[in-house]
């Protein structure tokens, strides 16, 4: 199989990294997607290494065709189920996944994740991974587990409880139900619901602009709010002199003395923009 066929693959669209998703008809996930899925993760790491000259700034993941992903093929789950050293194969497997997920997490880039359809399982889980989910008006997702007698372990479950709270988690993989996305943006899980129409584009479009940033100040940014939502406010206040002060020593503050601001609009109301200054 070579790279332009993987059912996962990896493109690059200038700074941007970009995660395909390409399995036809239903980009279901079955062995082959999530050793591909294992291979980009792993690359991931390499293409956003801040010692990397051509290094990606963002990232972006999409899929290709009608849905997102139909969720996961459940002959995975059956052969490991009725072979021998079920639970020990079923724990490797989770650890496994795990770990690509949390690689996602750790990446001292922004994430973005691009759904335009059906988004269901380990592709909504994850979409939770990503730092923010961009939603096609018609979208929906959900994590349907139930139906194979299994929860969501793809770090699914507690990730939704960090977005959207725990009683809003426990509802939607009991239910195992398929929620539009603006529910899961009202829930906070989906950040923005874009028109269907121009949707992948727009999603470029966003992740281009993330990419344009300061990206060691979205490392930081990345750190601090997660050190927050797992060890509280106070245990990110610790790292703030350590993780902010670094960014003194950066190209992008080093530019800031060619740059001022400017304040206009009436009253409070007042918007901040940059302008480079002119001699």
């Amino acid at each position: 199989m070579s790279e332009t066929t993987a059912p996962v693959r990896l493109e690059r669209d200038g700074d941007v990294a970009v995660v395909v998703l390409d399995n036809p008809p239903l980009n279901l996930f079955d062995q082959a997607v999530f050793d591909a899925w294992e291979r980009v993760t792993g690359q991931l790491v390499e293409l956003t290494d801040p010692a990397r000259p051509d290094r990606a700034r963002a990232v972006l993941v999409e899929a290709r065709g009608r849905v997102v992903s139909a969720g996961v093929d459940v002959h995975l789950f059956a052969e490991i189920a009725e072979g021998p050293d079920a639970v020990a194969r079923g724990g490797a497997l989770w650890a496994r996944l795990l770990r690509t997920v949390q690689t996602l997490e750790g990446l001292p880039v922004p994430t973005v994740f691009a759904a335009h359809g059906l988004t269901l399982t380990a592709a909504f889980e994850i979409s939770l991974a990503c730092d923010v989910l961009l939603a096609a008006e018609s979208a929906s997702f959900g994590l349907v587990e139930i139906v194979v007698g299994l929860t969501p372990s793809m770090g699914g479950p507690q990730r939704l409880a960090e977005r959207a709270g725990p009683a809003r988690a426990r509802e939607l993989v009991f239910t195992g139900e398929r929620y539009p996305a603006a529910v899961l943006e009202r829930w906070n899980v989906v950040n923005r619901v874009l028109p269907d129409d121009g949707f992948p584009e727009a999603a470029r479009e966003y992740a281009r602009r993330v990419a344009a940033g300061p990206t060691v100040a979205h490392a930081a940014t990345k750190r601090l709010v997660a050190t927050a939502v797992r060890h509280g406010v106070p245990a990110a206040d610790d790292v703030v002199p350590a993780v902010s002060g670094l960014l003194f020593g950066t190209e992008d503050l080093r530019g800031v003395a060619s740059t001022k601001v400017v304040c206009d609009g009436p009253g409070d109301q007042r918007a901040l923009h940059i302008e480079a200054a002119t001699a």
